[in-house]
């Protein structure tokens, strides 16, 4: 299996030169494409907002400020892409409706990478983060430092339909790997599972790996954290992981395992969902 084009969502802010280092590190093994894409404010978001109230001359001026700070978040953007010395560069601008073409833009994506800073829900990007994990369902790289190709990767594993999918699209990065880690924990899932299956079906794909199975008891994300932290500390430098098993509301008001993950300093994550 392979990758052949990696996206990278910008703001044109502080976090773009890390986001596409890392895209490009993820790009190199593949010999894969780079797409930055220059993800501006909305205009038609903010419109509503300039209904009845505001008078024609703020209208104007309130747009006018956008537009600039679009344009000037565009050279930064452009700036930081042009700095990378990789042959498979694309630099593409958004314009109305941004988040639709946002959304098409993924799909031609094979994965798509974000700083950590989105991930927690923080700067202009964290409604991109959440876009493409939970409503178009791509798989994602949250890059933190440390992030390595080639390394360490632990995959979570509880049997279910999220970590599958991430599991399985994790294989060309997990071909890559040199050590590949299975996490799971079975006496804290009301789901029954066998990690010897995962195991198996990596090895039938060529892909080798270890099982880390710990038989505590308690809350998953918790114990699913312990591990992350235990791998990393071995030297694990990426954990593949399903995101959102739960009903979104639910994640949202109790948290739950994703947003644990999101919120840990543990290795950089691949998620899908």
């Amino acid at each position: 299996m392979s990758w052949a084009r990696i996206m990278a969502p910008l703001s044109g802010g502080q976090g773009d030169p890390a986001a596409l280092a890392a895209a490009v590190m993820l790009a190199e093994p593949f010999g894969a494409e780079v797409a930055g894409v220059y993800t501006p404010a909305d205009v038609a978001d903010v419109m509503p907002w300039m209904g009845e109230g505001f008078l024609g001359g703020v209208q104007t001026t309130a747009l006018e400020s956008l537009k600039e700070a679009a344009q000037a978040g565009e050279k930064n953007a452009r700036r930081a892409l042009e700095s990378l010395s990789y042959a498979k560069l694309q630099f593409i601008t958004l314009s109305t409706p941004v988040w639709a073409r946002l959304s098409a833009e993924s799909r031609l994506s094979d994965i798509v990478v974000f700083g950590p800073e989105p991930a927690r829900g923080r700067g202009p990007l964290a409604e991109a983060f959440q876009q493409m994990v939970a409503d178009e369902q791509r798989p994602v790289l949250v890059a933190r430092g440390g992030l390595k190709i080639g390394g360490v990767a632990a995959v979570a594993w509880d049997g279910g339909k999220e970590a599958s999918r991430a599991a399985r699209l994790a294989l060309p990065l997990l071909e890559k790997a040199s050590r590949v880690v299975i996490l799971a924990a079975p006496k804290a899932s009301a789901r029954s599972f066998d990690p010897a299956r995962l195991q198996a079906y990596y090895a039938a794909r060529g892909v080798q790996s270890e099982l880390d199975v710990t038989r505590e008891t308690g809350d998953a994300a918790q114990l699913l954290l312990k591990a992350a932290q235990a791998a990393q500390a071995a030297g694990a430098d990426i954990l593949v992981s399903g995101a959102f098993g739960h009903p979104r509301l639910q994640e949202f008001i109790f948290g739950g395992t994703t947003r644990t993950l999101l919120n840990s300093d543990g290795p950089s994550l691949f998620l899908s969902h």
